[in-house]
C-alpha cells in the first residue's frame, strides 16, 4: 500500500475500444437523445394541457418522464461529449456527482413505477373511493417519498463507494462512473463493502419490483372475479403500458446490476448500459403514448397547436 499513489482523476474508456464506431455512436445516440428530449416533453406539455388527464395515474406518469428526462442529462451529454473528444478523463468529484444524480434518479424511477401500481390497485379495488383515497395531497407525498428515498439510498451508496482508495489503475471500463467499474479501481474494497452496496441496490430493484407484483397479484384476482370478459379486458387494459414499461425497466436493470460479474463482463454490461441509458428512457413515452388512447388524443391537441402555431409565426 506505501508505494502505491492515490486516483484522483478518471478516465472514462467505455467506447475507446470502438475507435471506428465512435462517430456512428455519436450520430445515433444523439437523434436518440433528441428524440427522448422531445418524446417526454411532448408527454409532460399534454398532461399538463389537457383538464382529463389531471389523475393521479398521469401525474405519476408525468413525474416518471419528468424523472426520466433529468436522468439522461446526467448520462448522454458526457457521453457524447467523450465520443468526440481525445480527452475522456472525469475528476473524482465529477464522478460521484454524476453517480450520485444517476443513482437517486434511477431508483426514483423504480418508486414511482411502485407508487403507479399502487395506483392501478386502488382504483380497480376501490373504485367508490378513488378519488378519497387517492387525493393530489397523497400522490404527492408518494411522489416525495420515491424522490427522497431514491436520493438517501444513492448518498449512502456514493459514500460507500468514494470513500474506498483508488490507487494504480484509473481507467473506468464503462462510459459513465457505474458502480462495479468504478469499485474494481479500489484498493480497499472488501466483501463486507460489496454486500452492503448490493444489499442497496437490491432494496431498490427488487423491493420496488416486490412491491409492483403484490400489487398486481390483487389485481389478477380483483380481475378473475368479474363475470364479464369484456369488462376483465378493459380493467387489463388501463394496467398494460405500466406492465409494459415495468418489465422493460426491471430486465435491463436486474441484469446489470444483480447477476454476479468480474472485470471480463465490464465490456458487455457497456453495451447493455447504452440499451439501459438510451432505449429504455426512449420506449417508454412511446409505449404510453402507444397503448393509451386518451394520451394519443392528447398528444394529437398538443402537436395540432404547435403546428397552428409556426405558421402564424411564419406569416407575421
Amino acid at each position: 500500500m506505501g508505494n502505491q499513489t492515490a486516483v484522483s482523476t478518471f478516465l472514462l474508456w467505455g467506447f475507446s475500444s470502438f475507435p471506428e464506431l465512435q462517430h456512428l455512436l455519436f450520430v445515433v445516440i444523439f437523434c436518440s437523445h433528441v428524440t427522448i428530449l422531445l418524446a417526454n416533453v411532448c408527454i409532460m406539455v399534454a398532461i399538463k394541457l389537457s383538464h382529463n388527464l389531471h389523475t393521479p395515474m398521469y401525474f405519476f406518469l408525468f413525474g416518471l418522464s419528468l424523472s426520466e428526462t433529468c436522468t439522461t442529462m446526467v448520462i448522454i451529454p458526457r457521453m457524447l461529449v467523450d465520443l468526440l473528444s481525445e480527452s475522456k478523463t472525469i475528476s473524482l468529484p465529477e464522478c460521484a456527482t454524476q453517480m450520485f444524480f444517476f443513482f437517486g434518479l434511477g431508483a426514483n424511477n423504480c418508486f414511482i413505477l411502485a407508487a403507479m401500481s399502487y395506483d392501478r390497485y386502488t382504483a380497480i379495488h376501490n373504485l367508490l373511493h378513488y378519488s378519497i383515497l387517492m387525493t393530489r395531497k397523497i400522490c404527492f407525498q408518494l411522489m416525495m417519498a420515491s424522490c427522497g428515498t431514491g436520493f438517501v439510498v444513492s448518498l449512502c451508496i456514493v459514500t460507500i463507494v468514494f470513500n474506498l482508495t483508488f490507487c494504480n489503475s484509473s481507467t473506468i471500463q464503462h462510459f459513465f462512473c457505474d458502480i462495479e467499474p468504478v469499485v474494481s479501481l479500489a484498493c480497499n474494497y472488501t466483501f463486507f463493502q460489496k454486500m452492503v452496496l448490493f444489499t442497496f441496490t437490491a432494496f431498490v430493484l427488487l423491493g420496488s419490483f416486490i412491491l409492483i407484483m403484490i400489487s398486481y397479484v390483487f389485481i389478477v384476482s380483483i380481475v378473475a372475479k368479474m363475470p364479464s370478459t369484456k369488462g376483465r379486458c378493459k380493467t387489463f387494459s388501463t394496467c398494460s403500458s405500466h406492465l409494459t414499461v415495468v418489465f422493460i425497466h426491471y430486465g435491463f436493470a436486474c441484469f446489470v446490476y444483480l447477476r454476479p460479474k468480474n472485470s471480463d463482463s465490464f465490456s458487455k454490461d457497456t453495451l447493455i448500459a447504452v440499451t439501459y441509458t438510451v432505449l429504455t428512457p426512449l420506449l417508454n413515452p412511446i409505449v404510453y403514448s402507444l397503448r393509451n388512447k386518451e394520451m394519443q388524443t392528447a398528444l394529437r391537441k398538443v402537436l395540432g397547436s404547435v403546428t397552428w402555431f409556426f405558421p402564424h409565426i411564419v406569416n407575421k
